[in-house]
C-alpha cells in the first residue's frame, strides 16, 4: 500500500479552518490567535505532519541540499570524502543527498538527473571509470547548477575542482622504491581516460627519468582492483623474477599483488618492495604493513563542499573557477626496504 502523507489541506479540512490559516499558524503568524496556533501545532504533531520539502524548495528556489555522485561508497577514500563533506555541509545548514554510480556511466547519468529532479542546489561529482561522454555534466552547468569535481575530474567541463596531486604522489612513491634499490618497477595502473590514472602513470615515468632508469612498456599493466590482480596473476607472476618493485595505483591493488607474490614464494620486501596509493585502514593491517601515499580524503571532501557553498551563497560573484590541489605525503611502512 502506498504511504499517505498528511498535507496542510488535510489538516485544514479536519480542523474546519482554511489552509492559509493552518500555514500561518505553523509559522507563528501574529494574525492567528494563540489558541488556533496551539490547536494546529498540536494536531500537526499528532499526525506527524512534515512540510513538503520539494514544494518548499520550488517556492524558495533553494533546497539547502547538495547532491553527491560518487563511484564507490565502500572505498575508504570515498567514505572519508563523504565524512568530510557531510561534516561541513551540516555545520553550514545543508544536507547531502548521496548517489553511487558503481563505476557505471549510465548509473551516473541517472543519478545526476535524479538529483536535479529533486532540486538540489549544487552537485559534487567524482566521475566513473566508464564515463567518456560528459553531456549530462555540461547540461547541468549550462542550466546554472554549480558543480564541483573532486578526485576524478573532467577537463572538458569548466568548474571548480579539488584534487590530490596525483602526479607528485606517484613520483614520490616511485622515487622511494628507487631509493630502496629498485630498478625494475612494475606499475599496476588504472585506465588513462581518468586523469588520476594518467597523472599517476606520468609521475611514475618522471621518477624513472629523474634517475636515468629506462622505461619498459612490459612493466605497466592495466590492473586496478583486487579482482583484476587475480585475473592477471599469470602475467604478474611471469614478470616477478625480473622485477624488484611494484607501484600500484591504489592500496587494494597493491595488497592483492603482495598476496599473489607471497603465495608464490616471493618475500615482501626482501625480494620485491611494494607501494600503494590511498592510505586506508587496510594499509596498516596488511602483512607486511603497506608503504603508501596518503590521499587526505576528509580534507578533500570539506574543501569541495566549501567551494560549492561559496558559489551558492555568492551566485553573482565574478570569480574564476579554481582548482584546489591537496598535497600528498608518503607514509613509509614495512612493505619497502
Amino acid at each position: 500500500m502506498k504511504p499517505t502523507h498528511i498535507t496542510i489541506k488535510d489538516i485544514a479540512r479536519i480542523l474546519g479552518v482554511s489552509p492559509s490559516t493552518v500555514s500561518r499558524a505553523l509559522k507563528d503568524h501574529p494574525d492567528i490567535s494563540e489558541e488556533t496556533r496551539n490547536l494546529v501545532k498540536s494536531f500537526a504533531e499528532k499526525v506527524n505532519y512534515r512540510p513538503n520539502a520539494l514544494a518548499l524548495s520550488l517556492r524558495k528556489q533553494k533546497s539547502n541540499t547538495l547532491g553527491l555522485v560518487i563511484p564507490e561508497i565502500v572505498h575508504h577514500f570515498f567514505s572519508s570524502v563523504i565524512s568530510g563533506m557531510e561534516d561541513l555541509a551540516y555545520s553550514e545548514g545543508y544536507t547531502l543527498m548521496i548517489c553511487q554510480s558503481n563505476e557505471n556511466y549510465h548509473r551516473e547519468l541517472i543519478n545526476i538527473q535524479a538529483l536535479l529532479d529533486h532540486r538540489v542546489d549544487g552537485l559534487l561529482v567524482s566521475i566513473s571509470k566508464t564515463t567518456r561522454d560528459f553531456e549530462h555534466l555540461h547540461n547541468a552547468v549550462n542550466n546554472g547548477i554549480p558543480v564541483v569535481f573532486f578526485d576524478r575530474i573532467c577537463d572538458e567541463v569548466e568548474t571548480d575542482r579539488v584534487v590530490t596531486d596525483d602526479f607528485e604522489g606517484a613520483r614520490l612513491a616511485t622515487t622511494h622504491l628507487i631509493e630502496c634499490g629498485c630498478r625494475n618497477i612494475l606499475h599496476l595502473a588504472t585506465t588513462e581516460n581518468l586523469l588520476i590514472g594518467k597523472n599517476r602513470y606520468l609521475g611514475y615515468l618522471q621518477a624513472l627519468e629523474n634517475h636515468n632508469i629506462p622505461f619498459n612498456e612490459e612493466y605497466v599493466i592495466k590492473c586496478d582492483t583486487r579482482e583484476e590482480v587475480y585475473a592477471k596473476r599469470k602475467q604478474i607472476l611471469a614478470l616477478a623474477p625480473r622485477i624488484d618493485g611494484v607501484f600500484a595505483v591504489n592500496d587494494s591493488t597493491a595488497i592483492s599483488a603482495m598476496q599473489v607474490l607471497q603465495e608464490n614464494g616471493y618475500h615482501i620486501p626482501g625480494d620485491i618492495s611494494v607501494v600503494g596509493f590511498g592510505d586506508g585502514p587496510i594499509a596498516t593491517i596488511a602483512s607486511p604493513p603497506l608503504t603508501t601515499v596518503e590521499q587526505k580524503g576528509y580534507e578533500i571532501g570539506r574543501e569541495a563542499v566549501r567551494m560549492l557553498i561559496q558559489r551558492l551563497e555568492s551566485p553573482n560573484a565574478q570569480v574564476d573557477f579554481q582548482t584546489r590541489i591537496v598535497p600528498p605525503s608518503l607514509v613509509k611502512r614495512k612493505s619497502t626496504k
